[in-house]
């Protein structure tokens, strides 16, 4: 049986990796430091499923101190899914010391934790599409509620150069390329994933991260939302559940693909832009209040649609769910945890 190690379990995509590895029968620990509004909820969600093969330990992955102690004592582990981050570009603006010791700090001192105690565990990091940088050389063109880039018909690819625009594209690409050494340098079997916009249920997303979840929170509880820019950048979007699949295929293929990365959204089949969202919000018959438009932020992206022919060719993997059935089931888990998402957003 596994061990896996999944930090900011009480995250997001934390809380759902974690639970798809207890369901497949995996030993799992999670840490978090519980720092992010909804952690609690998650945490409570986890402990609701009364697994033994679940121990939960708080921790914040910029002790080193303490990782070294859970390595030694829950270790070594079979895989490790690197989740723990500061995940908005406006928050990294604000605090940008707070970004860096917990994104590039934080990822080092797991690196080192896992080459002293674990070197041969699978280690999954999860990268960002913001490690490209703005994309301003790209030809943008305006076509209805959406901008399109000619440029790039099957999106950007893992070839495109790096450019960190943003603190938070700085510290996520500095733990990017540290994640990337550690297998060249040391052999431990690193596999980077770039990831666009993943969405699904459980995401209780906030103005500045998580926007597709936050649009409709935001319309169910009638809570004014900003728009900066124009509305008409587009993102490809991946489901949940899609995007634990690949964790999935990754761990079982870790050995043959170390050292690799893979840009995973999407693809260019399941975009959507602001304004296509807002469309689509009121087809579903919810009222959503004219937005407010703000200034474009510093490095925003027009347009980012990952290309992931590599890793279907990788993995065999593809997404299943369309941004029309993703939205909508979305949709349906916001409306049945409509009290739940009043208590978390009423401040």
């Amino acid at each position: 049986m596994s061990d896996i190690l999944i930090t900011g379990c009480a995250g997001f995509i934390g809380s759902h990796l974690v639970r798809r590895f207890i369901e497949l029968g995996y030993n799992v620990i999670g840490i978090d430091n519980l720092c992010r509004k909804g952690t609690e909820v998650s945490l409570a969600w986890l402990s609701s499923y009364q697994s033994t093969n679940f121990k939960f330990r708080k921790i914040d992955v910029r002790c080193f101190d303490q990782l070294c102690a859970l390595f030694k004592s829950e270790g070594p582990f079979d895989l490790i899914i690197h989740e723990a981050a500061q995940v908005a570009v406006s928050a990294s603006v604000i605090d940008p010391r707070l970004d860096f010791e917990t994104n590039a700090l934080g990822t080092f001192n797991m690196l080192e934790a896992t080459r002293l105690y674990s070197p041969d565990a699978i280690f999954e990091f999860p990268s960002t599409n913001k490690v490209y940088g703005s994309l301003a050389d790209l030809k943008i063109e305006l076509q209805d509620l959406r901008y399109i880039c000619r440029d790039l018909p099957q999106g950007v690819s893992e070839d495109m150069p790096l450019d960190f625009h943003s603190p938070y594209g700085c510290s996520k690409g500095t733990a990017d390329q540290y994640v990337r050494d550690y297998h060249r340098i040391y052999g431990l079997k690193t596999i980077i994933l770039r990831q666009s916009c993943i969405y699904g249920t459980r995401q209780f997303g906030v103005v500045d991260q998580g926007w597709v979840a936050w649009f409709i929170i935001a319309s169910l509880l009638g809570i004014k939302t900003t728009i900066f820019g124009d509305g008409r950048q587009v993102r490809d979007l991946l489901w949940i559940d899609d995007l634990l699949e690949i964790c999935d295929l990754i761990y079982q293929k870790g050995n043959e693909i170390a050292g690799e990365v893979f840009n995973i959204g999407g693809g260019i089949q399941n975009t959507l832009s602001l304004l296509e969202l807002i469309q689509m919000l009121q087809a579903e018959g919810i009222a959503v209040d004219e937005p407010h438009f703000a200034e474009w932020r510093q490095g925003d992206q027009k347009v980012y649609m990952s290309d992931i022919a590599k890793i279907k060719s990788k993995t065999g993997w593809h997404p299943e769910i369309t941004p029309s059935m993703g939205v909508s089931r979305l949709i349906d888990w916001a409306k049945c945890e409509i009290d739940l998402l009043s208590g978390l957003f009423a401040a």
